[in-house]
């Protein structure tokens, strides 16, 4: 074991009840365990920037974590509540692709946030599954999966959400952000 191994491993050993209780402390025992592993993972990539004592450093990154956790919770929250306000405000009697518009905006509201991404970076900001997968960073390979069962989930939460429109208009919703042929 290296010297910086073993001066990790010490500091993990000393810190870790403590950071777990803070995380605890402030957003309950379910995300204590996601917060410290995410606080001592950037604790290893910068551990020329970790000083003596540890904890409160180590403290201050699991605050962070935190933080930009509720961030990204807000982040979510919003953008469901805009997609279901988007598509309520749109409701009425307008042609049948704007109606499977409006499905595929509800459908896309019960997606998990990692379907969404995927396919909001597709098709909505344009990038190519190349660099859709550097945003994301993966594998071309992997984006290329993740998108095709993330259409999948879409198409069928498409057709519950129009509630059998699309069987009865002949085949799939013909909405870009589900066609194949984009990739």
């Amino acid at each position: 074991m290296t010297p910086d191994e073993q001066r990790f491993t010490a500091i993990y050993d000393e810190c870790r009840q403590r950071v777990w209780a803070y995380a605890a402390a402030r957003a309950g025992r379910q995300v204590a365990d996601e917060v410290v592993s995410e606080t001592f993972a950037i604790a290893w990539r910068r551990f020329a920037d970790v000083p003596e004592p540890a904890l409160p450093w180590l403290l201050g990154v699991a605050r962070n974590v935190l933080r930009d956790g509720h961030r990204a919770e807000k982040r979510r929250e919003s953008f469901t509540a805009e997609l279901g306000r988007s598509a309520r405000r749109s409701a009425g009697d307008i042609a049948e692709d704007v109606a499977e518009r409006l499905a595929v905006l509800r459908a896309m509201a019960t997606l998990p946030e990692s379907d969404r991404e995927i396919l909001i970076l597709i098709a909505w900001q344009g990038l190519t599954p190349r660099e859709a997968a550097k945003v994301v960073r993966c594998s071309p390979a992997a984006l290329r999966v993740r998108l095709h069962r993330a259409r999948r989930r879409l198409l069928r939460a498409a057709e519950q959400e129009a509630g059998g429109r699309t069987a009865r208009a002949g085949g799939r919703p013909q909405v870009g952000i589900i066609n194949e042929e984009m990739s």
